[in-house]
């Protein structure tokens, strides 16, 4: 019982250390500023999208941009590379859109009927690289449990729910972010391109809300299962990962912690499963057989959410049109000296070697990136 307690002492205060942050103020060291309540200048914007505007079109070296405390109800796209956005507060500084993937698309150009998809939904896309994010939340407010408490006959729900708050999509790598937090419900980070890090970050939703092709390492964060709008078996998904084969690395998470809402219940939340993405083809529309999904948990606490098989199977469309299961087992899905109520060794989850644990560190994931 002791042992017990100690453990969740020891997870109450690594999520106070990743939430609390720290405010970061606003100095000579910044190429432009966004503030609302004060004057416009030549430095100085009432929006991001206006300051991303302002900024050159291909920088050599960063381009800070500092964003004070508030909530900005904007819809960003940043494809100019070196872009650093560095928050006031990571609890007060809120970029946030309400766009899900069936919703009828605003984008310049887009037709009757055009939709914004799982990639368009996304609060904040980048396709540039070289871009950072410090000390603020990317938000989709998508109202995803009043459409999840629905029956599935219902008139009124929405199909093609899934609202992303972060893609990093094709042009994207070398992306880093610290002291932030994304808060979504189903598809909340979609990492599909480059090499990514999320470090002492809060990462928050239920249905796959990390899901991608790209390489992307998670370091002292906290992984949050949220509640859902009505009972589902299982209750959640964290990660599917859609790796190509080719790929070494996919989704890596050392020194992490997995938390959930009190509505989560227990032995309800599998890992993550294997994401095969309906692709097009010179031989016809199917999920790609070459997305093999990798996900690694290295030294991280898991909460009893967690369930005790670890993994689970997910749906695709065969080539001849039929409905077919992959399999966690097919996948890359590994873990080591993972602890908590949640973490198991046994055939299926299976454990990497100390050997093969030792591959996974920021110079092998990222190969000649070096972050600080």
């Amino acid at each position: 019982m002791i042992s017990r307690h100690v453990n969740y002492l020891v997870v109450l205060v690594l999520s106070l250390t990743f939430i609390s942050g720290c405010a970061t103020q606003p100095g000579s060291n910044y190429d432009a500023t966004v503030n609302a309540s004060t004057k416009p200048s030549a430095k100085n914007f009432p929006s991001i999208q206006a300051a991303l505007d302002a900024a050159p079109t291909i920088n050599q070296k960063p381009y800070r941009i500092f964003i004070a405390q508030g909530n900005y109800y904007e819809k960003l796209v940043i494809a100019k590379p070196n872009i650093h956005l560095i928050g006031e507060h990571k609890n007060s500084t809120r970029i946030f859109y309400n766009a899900y993937a069936g919703q009828q698309s605003t984008d310049a150009g887009a037709t009757k009927g055009q939709i914004w998809g799982t990639p368009g939904s996304a609060t904040l896309i980048i396709r540039a690289a070289n871009i950072q994010l410090q000390q603020l939340t990317v938000e989709n407010t998508f109202d995803f449990l009043a459409n999840d408490a629905l029956a599935t006959d219902d008139p009124k729900r929405i199909p093609n729910s899934q609202a992303v708050a972060l893609h990093l999509d094709n042009g994207s790598d070398q992306f880093l972010a610290r002291d932030i937090r994304l808060l979504g419900y189903q598809d909340t980070l979609f990492v599909n391109a480059g090499r990514s890090w999320f470090d002492k970050s809060f990462i928050a939703g239920n249905v796959d809300f990390i899901f991608g092709k790209g390489n992307a390492l998670f370091t002292n964060s906290e992984i949050k299962t949220l509640g859902r709008g009505k009972p589902s078996t299982p209750h959640a998904y964290l990660v599917a990962p859609s790796t190509n084969i080719n790929s070494e690395y996919g989704l890596t998470f050392i020194d992490c912690i997995l938390t959930r809402d009190k509505s989560v219940p227990d032995n309800s939340t599998p890992l993550g499963r294997p994401w095969h993405p309906t692709t097009q083809f010179a031989d016809g529309r199917y999920a790609d057989p070459n997305a093999i999904g990798k996900a690694v948990f290295i030294n991280s606490w898991m909460d009893a959410h967690i369930t005790r098989d670890g993994w689970y199977a997910m749906g695709g469309t065969a080539k001849d049109g039929t409905k077919i299961q992959f399999l966690p087992e097919e996948a890359r899905f590994f873990e080591y000296k993972n602890k908590g109520p949640g973490a198991a060794q046994h055939e299926q989850r299976r454990q990497l070697s100390a050997e093969e644990a030792s591959h996974y560190s920021k110079a092998t994931i990222f190969g000649d990136w070096n972050p600080q």
